[in-house]
């Protein structure tokens, strides 16, 4: 299995950050739009097309505010060109923030680990929203998540993957690995790849929000609740057109390569200065 070699030293703890009763309000407000999210399901349920993912769209936005972050988007304000064409939305991960960021762009179907669909309260979320688990202990059911996902992409589904395979700090970044790419291949869609930067009250990058080492979900929860000033960005880069790759290792190298160049071109100027940038939410 991929490993990271970020660990606990990787935690950025100069960040400014609020206090202690700031903190257990936004844990409320947090709770609180996760407890909503069954009254959302319903919604979810009852309605079709562009009206359900507006109204998901807005609870994974609030659920992110919540949290005491801001989103900004920069380049298209969706993963899917054509509305109703499936595509593989690839993106580093960082934090469990990451699905959250993604899905307040626009909801879509997520590869996950399989212990994330233990997590209290989010998990049944995670779970409602047709997340498609992985079992890192059982990799010889990979081919079957791989027809999985390729089914899904047929229908026209925007599906997600962390290609990298576990977290890292956000600074640094992981190979990516080519075995999900196949189901692209298989479905005949492009690749949008994604880039998710995190970055604190003066603007720096911070790798508080990291997801690494001995961490569990309350220490990383605690980490992120503190942080003062909170920016998730959502890089969406130009998609990787079908045909372009031969195989799934090209596939991902062309991926990877889009990904590597936004993150020092972010790196370089700050705050970005290309793509079309939403206002922030």
């Amino acid at each position: 299995m991929p490993t990271s070699p970020c660990g606990d030293g990787c935690v950025d703890h100069t960040s400014a950050t609020v206090g202690a009763v700031r903190a257990l309000l936004r844990a409320v407000a947090a709770l609180t739009v996760l407890l909503c999210g069954g009254f959302v399901v319903l919604g979810a349920l009852a309605t079709r097309g562009r009206v359900r993912e507006a109204l998901l769209r807005r609870w994974f936005r609030a659920l992110v505010r919540a949290f005491g972050a801001r989103l900004r988007v920069v380049g298209p304000d969706r993963f899917q060109a054509t509305p109703g064409r499936g595509v593989l939305v690839v993106a580093n991960h960082v934090s469990w923030l990451d699905e959250l960021a993604i899905d307040a762009v626009q909801p879509i179907r997520m590869v996950a680990k399989r212990d994330i669909k233990d997590w209290p309260v989010l998990g049944r979320l995670v779970t409602a929203a047709r997340t498609v688990y992985l079992d890192r202990e059982r990799l010889s059911l990979l081919p079957g998540t791989v027809a999985e996902l390729a089914r899904a992409l047929r229908e026209g589904a925007a599906v997600g993957i962390h290609a990298e395979g576990t977290t890292w700090c956000g600074l640094a970044s992981g190979r990516y690995r080519p075995a999900l790419f196949q189901a692209a291949l298989d479905a005949g869609v492009p690749v949008r790849p994604v880039v998710l930067r995190y970055r604190a009250g003066d603007g720096a990058a911070t790798t508080r929000t990291a997801f690494v080492g001995a961490d569990t979900l309350v220490d990383s929860l605690r980490r992120v609740l503190r942080l003062r000033g909170l920016v998730v960005e959502v890089h969406v880069l130009d998609e990787i057109a079908p045909g372009r790759a031969a195989d799934r290792r090209e596939l991902a190298a062309l991926a990877q390569g889009a990904a590597e160049r936004a993150a020092e071109r972010a790196a370089r100027d700050g705050v970005p200065a290309w793509g079309t940038h939403a206002a922030l939410v």
